[in-house]
């Protein structure tokens, strides 16, 4: 049986060695090596061979299978070397390189990112909450009853389980005080979705930046100093700002805010809207906190929100807000 060993050893590495390719490399696999295989067939004889040489005989057959094995790895290495060689036998090395496109980031983005720099510089912190909410934490803990029209079907997407895609990141400030004590500093950039016709000006899906601030305190000129601060740094140290009352549900006093840049041709933006937290809502998470950590009484805050399609728009001059989201490289390569 040993001379059998040696035998089939050298026609199975003669074989490997011959194969010019991986389909004849394979068939030698399966010719000595398969389960049918001449290799696994001679073991088969070692019930045949006496006691005192099966050490021998067993090692023997061990090494065979050791030999073929390393000489089928070694043989397909060698022929992918061979068939990359062939490959790039055809490239021609002296031909000028292809340069990469260089990419730019999104208008938007860019301005997201900046805003976020000048709130982290003033200790606020980044918050993120569901796109998908209730309508608890949409309107019920703002204070916006069930009879505003912001809850009608036309303004808001509802969802079959009464669900909703949240109308502003507003949300993300009543999830944040619902788990969190005071004091609160956060910025909740996203998206929010309405209900608005799509058109030069509207999207149903935009991008808006919101803060809260509570904390015993604080008051309305911690609220008008944070964001002058942060619209000169933003628009550069010539921008005007001016705070008219407005009415929203959730804060009283409430503001919008309006600038004039050199950007803006010296024209007025109407640009944010603000206010002081209603005790109405403090009051509501409260309740949902069953605790007293947002007393009225106690403590007190600022928010304010945004949108940056809008603001994008307008600082740099676009047309129509809808090439935003469009994604044309002719129109983002600008940027």
């Amino acid at each position: 049986m040993e001379a059998q060993i040696d035998s089939l050893r050298s026609e199975a590495l003669a074989a490997i060695s011959a194969a010019a390719n991986a389909q004849e490399l394979d068939a030698a696999r399966v010719k000595y090596m398969g389960r049918a295989g001449a290799i696994p067939l001679l073991s088969e004889g070692m019930r045949n061979v006496p006691k005192e040489d099966k050490a021998r005989v067993g090692k023997a057959l061990n090494a065979l299978r050791s030999d073929v094995a390393a000489a089928l790895d070694a043989r397909q290495q060698d022929l992918a070397h061979a068939a990359d060689h062939a490959a790039l036998s055809q490239v021609d090395l002296t031909l000028p390189g292809i340069s990469p496109v260089r990419g730019s980031i999104h208008p938007l983005t860019q301005l997201l990112d900046k805003a976020v720099r000048i709130f982290r510089r003033m200790g606020f912190a980044l918050a993120e909450g569901p796109d998908i909410e209730t309508e608890w934490h949409c309107f019920d803990a703002l204070n916006t009853p069930a009879y505003h029209p912001a809850r009608n079907e036309q303004d808001t997407f509802y969802l079959p389980d009464g669900r909703l895609l949240r109308t502003h990141t507003s949300t993300v400030q009543i999830r944040t005080m619902e788990r969190q004590t005071p004091p609160v500093r956060i910025i909740a950039p996203g998206a929010a979705y309405r209900r608005d016709e799509v058109d030069a000006t509207h999207l149903a899906q935009f991008t808006q930046m919101e803060g809260l601030f509570v904390a015993p305190g604080v008051s309305l000129a911690d609220l008008k100093g944070t964001l002058e601060y942060f619209f000169r740094e933003l628009f550069g140290e010539g921008t005007a700002i001016r705070f008219r009352p407005h009415f929203f549900p959730f804060t009283e006093p409430s503001f919008e805010i309006d600038i004039q840049t050199a950007a803006l041709g010296g024209k007025w933006m109407e640009l944010a809207g603000c206010g002081m937290v209603d005790p109405a809502v403090f009051e509501a998470i409260c309740d949902q906190r069953k605790d007293r950590a947002y007393d009225p009484e106690v403590v007190s805050g600022f928010a304010f929100g945004f949108g940056l399609d809008r603001l994008a728009m307008n600082l740099t001059g676009i047309p129509d807000i809808r090439m935003l989201v469009e994604n044309d490289l002719r129109f983002l390569k600008q940027f």
